[in-house]
């Protein structure tokens, strides 16, 4: 079992930055690829980011390439999802995942999920 928290939710204005993080405990961090993904109200949840075990390789939702980077620290077993620019649409509750391999953009291939944390962009 992994366990996976967030933090760093809040209200950001727009145009502003904002790091979430992702604190893992359990299982051994760096043999999971780690994803973020949000969830508006009425929405499915969608994609944002993933990166591999290693941290060499990232990917990116269309919507946020540029805008958002993410990154993990083996040593502390955590991820974080820098988010720059702002947008009010950016505004979700933002979960974290884990998954035993490689990255992957599907919700449904990851295995242990945290409980979220609300991001609202106003203006």
């Amino acid at each position: 079992q992994v366990q996976l928290v967030e933090s760093g939710g809040g209200l950001v204005q727009v145009g502003g930055s904002h790091r979430l993080s992702c604190t893992a405990s359990g299982r051994t961090f760096s043999n999971y690829a780690m994803g973020w993904f949000r969830q508006a109200p009425g929405k499915e949840r969608e994609f944002q980011a993933a990166i591999s075990w290693r941290g060499d390789n990232t990917y990116y939702a269309d919507s946020v390439k540029g805008r958002f980077t993410i990154s993990r620290d083996n040593a502390k077993n955590t991820v974080y999802l820098q988010m720059n620019s702002l947008k009010p649409e950016d505004t979700a509750v933002y979960f974290c995942a884990a998954r035993w391999g490689v990255t992957a953009q599907r919700s449904v291939e990851y295995d242990y999920w945290g409980q979220g944390t609300q991001v609202t962009v106003s203006s």
